[in-house]
C-alpha cells in the first residue's frame, strides 16, 4: 500500500485507464454480478490493454468481459460464472480452453490469506486450508514446511502485491475518501495490498458529506478518482441499481456464439462504438433503464421482476 496525499485525485476514465500497463497485476473490486468496475474494464478494451494479470476472487461478468476483450493474459481468481442463472462463462471458458488465458485457480481463503501478507508487510503466511489439494500443483510458487510448534506440515503462500487495484464505489469525494456499502467483498483488502487502487464512483460528494457518512477507506489509500454514475452496469450498484438481466442476456447470446460474434454484435456496440459515458446510458436504455433498475426499492415483488426480465 503506498500513501498518496494529493488534495485532488480526480481524473477521467481515459487518464485512469492509461495509467495501467501491459502486464500489470490487476486486482478487480465487487464480486459475482455486484459492483464491479465495468466501464473502467470497458475504457481498458478500448484503449487495447493486453496481457492482464487479473486477480480477484469469485467473480462473473468482468472477468468473462474482460476476457472476451482480450487484456487477459492471466487469470488469478476462485470463481468465474454467471451462477445459477445464466451459468458458466463462455469467453472466459473459451479463453481457457484455447490457451489465449493462463489459468492459476485458487481459493478464497489463500488469495486473502497472501492479500493480508502483502498487507502486514511479511514475505508470506502459513496456511492449513489448501494441504492435500490439487491447486498446489497450479502453484509452484507455494512452499510447505514443518510447524516447529506442532510437528505438522503447513503450506506457506507468498504476499500478494497486485501494482494495482480498480475498484468500484459508491461514493468518493475528490481527495480519494470512499465509502463503500457492504459486503466489501476483498475490496477492503486490494486496496491495502495493492501498489496502486483507482476508485470509480457513482457519486462524487462534498467532503463535508464524505465526513457525516463515514468513510470506509481513508483518502491516503487511494490513487485517483473517477466519477462514473453506472459504472458498474450491468453488475448491480445497490442502493442505486439491481443488475440488468435483460443486458446480461443479450450478452450471453453473443459471447455463447463465439468470438466473433462476441466482437460484432457486443464490443462493436457498446465499447468500441461507445465513447462516453452518457452516449453508453443511452446505448442500454437510457434513463428509463437506469429508472427500472433503480425501483428494485419498490419492494421485494419489484425486486424480483427486475430478476426475470428479459
Amino acid at each position: 500500500m503506498g500513501i498518496y496525499t494529493e488534495r485532488d485525485k480526480l481524473v477521467t476514465m481515459e487518464e485512469a485507464a492509461s495509467t495501467i500497463r501491459d502486464g500489470d497485476v490487476v486486482a478487480i473490486g465487487g464480486g459475482l454480478c455486484m459492483r464491479e468496475p465495468i466501464a473502467m474494464l470497458r475504457e481498458l478494451v478500448r484503449q487495447g490493454r493486453r496481457n492482464l494479470h487479473i486477480v480477484g476472487t469469485a467473480h462473473g461478468f468482468d472477468v468473462d468481459f474482460a476476457c472476451g476483450g482480450g487484456i487477459v493474459g492471466a487469470v488469478e481468481e476462485t470463481h468465474v460464472s454467471f451462477e445459477q442463472d445464466f451459468g458458466l462463462a463462455p469467453n472466459y471458458r473459451r479463453a481457457c480452453e484455447t490457451g489465449q488465458v493462463r489459468i492459476k485457480e485458487n481459493c478464497c481463503n489463500t488469495v486473502i490469506m497472501q492479500l493480508r501478507a502483502s498487507e502486514f508487510g511479511v514475505p508470506f503466511m502459513p496456511m492449513r486450508s489448501i494441504k492435500g489439494s490439487d491447486e498446489i500443483k497450479l502453484h509452484p510458487e507455494f512452499k510447505s514446511m514443518i510447524d516447529p510448534f506442532t510437528g505438522k506440515k503447513i503450506v506457506l503462500v507468498p504476499a500478494l502485491t497486485p501494482d494495482v487495484a480498480i475498484i468500484h464505489a459508491q461514493k468518493a469525494d475528490i481527495h480519494g475518501n470512499l465509502k463503500i456499502l457492504p459486503p466489501y467483498v476483498a475490496d477492503v483488502l486490494f486496496i491495502r495490498a495493492s501498489k496502486r487502487v483507482i476508485v470509480t464512483a457513482e457519486e462524487i460528494v462534498s467532503e463535508e458529506e464524505m465526513i457525516e457518512d463515514g468513510p470506509t477507506i481513508p483518502y491516503y489509500e487511494t490513487t485517483a478518482v473517477v466519477d462514473a454514475p453506472f459504472g458498474a452496469h450491468p453488475t448491480s450498484c445497490y442502493p442505486y441499481y439491481a443488475y440488468d438481466r435483460e443486458h446480461i442476456s443479450e450478452y450471453m447470446k453473443s459471447a455463447k456464439e463465439g468470438a466473433d460474434a462476441f466482437k460484432n454484435r457486443y464490443l462493436d456496440k457498446y465499447v468500441y462504438g461507445v465513447k462516453s459515458a452518457e452516449k453508453y446510458l443511452e446505448k442500454v436504455g437510457g434513463n428509463v433503464k437506469r429508472e427500472r433498475l433503480a425501483s428494485w426499492k419498490e419492494g421485494r415483488e419489484r425486486w424480483m421482476e427486475l430478476f426475470t426480465y428479459g
